[in-house]
């Protein structure tokens, strides 16, 4: 069997719905076992709401039996007593039911959500790398709570209207079996318009959502590109482009409301039409004898409330099996394997990002060998690194420079083991980076990245991050070390009173309470890089990586930064990759990467001296400078 038939079918739209069985529930098994007990409450609460509706027509027709038709009042007292506590037990099981069914909501969401959200913290750096920030948070956020809403509001739903139409019909037989032919008839025609009529709904409600997201999307386009729009002069296009998506989703949408619209006519009429049948034809039995007043009564119940389940059912069946799709997509989520991985035994002694075991960690010194490196990205056989060999000793400050697409970033990714090599080695004090865990190897890191990014909260809580034990003393250390006492300074004397504005101190302390914003944005770009390095510094890393950490901010700025490098890389192994090569010239060693391989490798002034390649890269920046 060809195996994409057999696991999937694709759609018109392109998607592809997967053929799970069971609806896809055996693998949300393991998140639905630890609240089975309420999973099972909310199915029997559910099915018991359907069995007592299905029961109270069985009081009117007492009633009108006993009381209405004999004009009799005896037992009425008692039978009304009854009734209300059937009432009374009804609203409770139904409290209980919707009770039931926000606690699967909640707990199905809450753990499947947890369960991604950790397994994404396992995830190697290229996975991040190949898909987009909307897709994954579709995964954890979308998905989940889709997921969830139809495993329990949708089911219970769903079990109540199979439970009323299957005990509706049952109870009819046993009533009269020859009246509740002249409804039942009519239930395979219903199932069968329902099924009709969901599926085109179900594939107009697919491109509804679509131009929706296309929408969506022409929306956000032009509020981040508003300036580029202006500048180019493409507003009438702009609007074009958005008319035609809008028309679009208007006559899908209008197409969706007629056949919607059609469809509830029909139900509605069906069910008339099953009242209009058992007034006919239980009018003639009734004056023939063979049925009671009441029993017609309780059948005209059925007839009018069987017709709307059965509407309902088949748009249950109809999320249910769409919800494949949420299933497929979030399990491929949990099902990625990491591409950096550690071995069992590795893990064994040092432990795993959760349960690290530090008391086996061994010091690291800082000793690093390239040993006949090549590497390339896995979805490209093109090198970027081939056979490449570098030994930096302990201490060393190696600046990377090189244009883009060089290799310079993969260099130290392949370094912090944020991907592996495709062959050859990677050493640290003398040891494959690979005997030891990943955990164990970036504790010992500090990376600064070109783009700094900072999480919402106060910088204390961002510089905790580094460390977590750190006092604020530690902090305030760390702080001046990378030259970001200004920023204590700003923020602090914009909550200062006037009694405590001499302590300089106490200002500083107040200020690590102050918020940096949602990534940082109450803090300008360098800002945001002084305190990233800040907290580099708080790790006491014995391996320093700044990736480009000047290229976005300003020359003030960059001297702070200059400054702040030069002091805490002394005595700690440094890479740098930079583009301003003003930030490199005291380097102890300098590489020059072209296609994946050293060219040249020297201090500033003998790579100078050579006049080669570095020597045009930094004429080219400072043409009017003396060198």
């Amino acid at each position: 069997m060809n195996q994409n038939n057999a696991s999937s079918r694709r759609r018109k739209d392109g998607s592809e719905t997967p053929h799970l069985p069971f609806f896809g529930l055996p693998r949300l098994a393991v998140y639905i076992r630890p609240h089975r007990r309420i999973f099972l409450s909310m199915i029997l609460t559910n099915l018991a709401v359907g069995l007592f509706d299905i029961v109270l027509p069985l009081f009117q027709s007492y009633a009108i039996n006993h009381f209405v038709a004999d004009n009799n009042t005896a037992g009425l007292a008692r039978f009304t007593g009854c009734y209300l506590a059937f009432l009374l037990v009804q609203v409770i099981v139904n409290t209980i039911s919707a009770y039931r069914c926000g606690q699967v909501e909640m707990y199905l969401g809450r753990d499947m959500k947890k369960a991604a959200f950790d397994h994404l913290q396992t995830l190697s750096l290229s996975y991040f790398s190949e898909n987009s920030v909307g897709y994954i948070h579709a995964r954890v956020m979308s998905d989940t709570d889709r997921i969830a809403a139809v495993l329990s509001w949708y089911l219970s739903d769903g079990l109540w209207n199979l439970c009323f139409i299957v005990g509706a019909a049952l109870m009819m037989v046993i009533l009269n079996p020859r009246l509740s032919l002249t409804v039942l008839f009519l239930l395979p025609v219903i199932i069968l318009a329902s099924a009709y009529f969901q599926k085109i709904l179900v594939r107009l409600n697919r491109l509804i959502r679509d131009a929706n997201s296309r929408i969506s999307a022409a929306y956000n386009e032009s509020i981040t590109g508003a300036l580029t729009i202006k500048t180019l002069v493409i507003e009438d296009r702009m609007q074009e482009e958005f008319t035609q998506t809008s028309r679009e989703m208007r006559q899908y949408s209008v197409r969706a409301g007629r056949v919607r619209g059609l469809f509830v006519n029909l139900i509605s009429f069906s069910g008339w039409l099953a009242l209009a049948l058992v007034l006919m034809r239980g009018g003639a039995l009734s004056r023939e004898g063979l049925i009671q007043l009441g029993t017609l009564s309780v059948f005209m119940t059925y007839a009018l409330k069987m017709m709307d389940p059965i509407e309902r059912l088949v748009e249950v069946l109809s999320a249910m099996i769409q919800m494949q799709v949420n299933i497929e997509r979030f399990t491929r989520l949990c099902d990625t394997k990491p591409r950096v991985t550690d071995r069992p035994e590795v893990l064994e002694k040092y432990g795993d990002s959760f349960h690290p075991k530090k008391e086996n960690w061994e010091p690291l010194h800082g000793d690093i060998e390239f040993r006949d490196v090549s590497f390339h990205y896995d979805d490209s056989n093109e090198l970027v690194l081939s056979h490449f060999n570098l030994k930096v000793p302990q201490g060393t400050a190696v600046a990377i420079v090189g244009e883009t697409g060089a290799g310079k970033s993969t260099l130290v990714n392949l370094l912090c083991r944020f991907y592996e090599p495709t062959e050859g080695q990677i050493l640290i004090d003398g040891i494959d980076e690979r005997e030891r865990s990943q955990l164990w190897l970036h504790s010992n890191i500090g990376y600064v990245l070109q783009t700094p990014h900072l999480f919402s909260g106060s910088i204390r809580e961002n510089m905790l991050y580094g460390c977590d034990t750190a006092s604020d003393e530690e902090i305030l250390d760390a702080i001046h070390s990378a030259g970001a006492d200004g920023i204590l300074e700003r923020i602090g004397s914009q909550n200062q009173d006037n009694t405590d504005s001499a302590n300089r101190h106490a200002l500083f302390l107040k200020a690590l309470d102050g918020e940096v914003g949602e990534g940082g944005d109450r803090l300008s770009t360098g800002e945001k890089q002084l305190l990233s390095i800040a907290r580099a510094i708080l790790v006491k890393p014995r391996i320093f990586v700044l990736d480009e950490a000047t290229s976005s901010v300003d020359t003030e700025t960059e001297k702070l930064i200059q400054k702040a490098i030069s002091g805490i890389m002394k005595g700690k192994t440094s890479f740098l990759i930079a583009h301003r090569l003003s930030t490199i010239r005291e380097a102890d060693l300098i590489l020059a990467v072209q296609d994946g391989k050293i060219i040249e490798q020297g201090s500033h002034r003998e790579l100078m001296e050579k006049k080669g390649y570095y020597y045009r890269l930094y004429t080219r920046q400072f043409s009017g400078n003396t060198l």
